[in-house]
Formats: C-alpha cells, sequence, structure tokens
C-alpha cells in the first residue's frame, strides 16, 4: 500500500497576525509526499531525499500516525517541493498537508475535509514556526480555491473562486523572511486597517483586502513596494500585495497581460514566475497498493 498526497502554494489575501483572521488562495506549485512501507528500515520514519527530512516534516509524519494510533509503523517518506521555502508563498503549509495527507491515506483512511489542514495548523503550532498556526493557507494549499477563515478557531468562514481567466505574476526576491512570531505584537498595532481587509475578504472582495493587506504588511515588514504596486496596475494587473510575510509581490491580471505585468517588475533583484490559481476540487492523491 502507498499513500500518495498533493498541495499546493498559495497567496495571500489578508494575513492573521493582526486580527487571527486569514484569507489565501492556492496556486499551482505543488509540494507531493509519497508513503510506503518500509519494514527493513532500521528507523521508524526515513525521509528522501536526506535533506527532506526536517523537524517540520518528522512531526507532520508523526502526528498523522499518531491520530491514527499507528506510532510505531515503518514508513518510508518521499518528498518533492516546488515551492520557493521562505518567501511567503505557504511552502511550510504545503509540505506539512502533503506529508500528512499520504500518511493518513498510507494507513487507509481517506481524511474528511478540513481534517488535514487542521492538523497542519496543529503542527505549525507545535513546531513554533507560525504564531497562528496559519489554517487559511493550509485549507488553501490542500483543498484549492480561496478561503477566509479564523485561524484562532480553525473554523473556515467563507469560500471564493478567482474569475476565469485571471492569472498571477509573481516577484520572488532572492532573501527568505524570518519567523512569524517575532512579529505578532508589531502586526496587532495595526488592528484598524487589518479590519478593512477581513471586511473586504468576508464580502468577497479580494482585490480590496489585498490592498488593504499589503499596506498593514509592507508597513511591519518595511517593504517599500509602491511602485511596484503602480507599475503593476500600469500594466494591466486588477490588484496586488505582498503574499505572507513576504518578500514575494503578487499581481493578479488576466492571462492575456500577465506576460506584461511581468514585465514591469524588477527584472534583476529576484525571479519573476506566472502561475495560475488552481480550484477548488482538484484532485490532490490517491492511495495506490
Amino acid at each position: 500500500m502507498r499513500g500518495v498526497a498533493v498541495t499546493h502554494a498559495a497567496v495571500s489575501v489578508v494575513n492573521a497576525l493582526p486580527l487571527g483572521v486569514g484569507a489565501a488562495f492556492a496556486v499551482d506549485w505543488r509540494a507531493r509526499a509519497l508513503v510506503r512501507p518500509a519494514p527493513d528500515a532500521p528507523r521508524s520514519l526515513t525521509v528522501e531525499p536526506r535533506g527532506a527530512g526536517t523537524p517540520l516534516v518528522r512531526l507532520a509524519a508523526t502526528a498523522a500516525l499518531r491520530r491514527l494510533h499507528a506510532v510505531d509503523a515503518p514508513i518510508r517518506l518521499e518528498l518533492r517541493s516546488t515551492i520557493p521555502r521562505g518567501r511567503g508563498l505557504k511552502s511550510s503549509s504545503a509540505v506539512v498537508g502533503a506529508v500528512a495527507w499520504a500518511t493518513s491515506r498510507f494507513l487507509g483512511e481517506e481524511p474528511e475535509p478540513l481534517e488535514i489542514p487542521r492538523l497542519a495548523a496543529g503542527v505549525e503550532r507545535e513546531s513554533g514556526r507560525s504564531a497562528t498556526g496559519a489554517f487559511d493557507d493550509a485549507a488553501a494549499s490542500a483543498e484549492g480555491g480561496g478561503v477566509v477563515c479564523d485561524n484562532r478557531t480553525d473554523r473556515l468562514l467563507r469560500r471564493f473562486e478567482l474569475a476565469p481567466g485571471l492569472g498571477v505574476a509573481l516577484w520572488i526576491p532572492t532573501s527568505r523572511h524570518p519567523p512569524s512570531r517575532g512579529f505578532l505584537g508589531r502586526f496587532r498595532r495595526h488592528r484598524r486597517l487589518a479590519q478593512r481587509a477581513v471586511d473586504a475578504a468576508l464580502d468577497g472582495d479580494w482585490g480590496r483586502a489585498m490592498a488593504a493587506n499589503t499596506a498593514v504588511v509592507e508597513g511591519v515588514m518595511g517593504y517599500r513596494y509602491g511602485h511596484l504596486h503602480a507599475a503593476a496596475r500600469e500594466a494591466g494587473a486588477i490588484a496586488s500585495g505582498v503574499s505572507g510575510l513576504g518578500p514575494t509581490l503578487a499581481a493578479v491580471a488576466p492571462v492575456r497581460r500577465l506576460r506584461r505585468v511581468l514585465g514591469a517588475l524588477p527584472r534583476n533583484a529576484g525571479a519573476r514566475n506566472a502561475v495560475r490559481p488552481i480550484s477548488r476540487h482538484v484532485t490532490h492523491g490517491r492511495a495506490e497498493r
């Protein structure tokens, strides 16, 4: 028996640090986990490739095994991810979700909707990597589409989809963001502006939510992206904002204008990529014999 799962990168609409409510939508960079038996392995959990066996990955697999009372089951985990790490594109939520989902499927269980994102949020909190658990990121990554979530209670508040024909231009600087816990207090000083972002997201106006949210994130993190938003808008973007804690900037535009929007973003200070939003109900994985 083998368990396979695929999750996706995601782009922030609302950062959950100020108020505990966050929003994000999935895009088509992937994390894929494969779990299979390893009866002859020297330890209960073997991770391949070797460098992928981080404490967070091991904690995710252990949490899934513990939930199904199979902590001593010897398994081999193979993990592949194309999502840039530490750039605000939810790489840790995607990896944790893929690992937990594949492990559950290996043990013969198909989790209920949102069960894996809740497990992933718990792992993120336990590891200390995330101040909120990032349930919104995990839900978008695992299920596709867009979500607005209360990360204090791991509750889904609403779903949304980007309209057909839209794509996302990403500018991804080479630097990585620090862990979110160190910024919690500073973000909470911006509750009023953050509430505008939350209200807009709950109303279904994700573009307005992105604009209010990025003002908060840029103010706290010190990014100076005003000229980039203006350039993206001039090139045809309908919305733009910092994703997560950054430094990635995401600009949403009609697909026919994506090349032009990408051309308006910096050429030499990071990578530029065009990605498509991932709708809900995408097949993420399967159990295989």
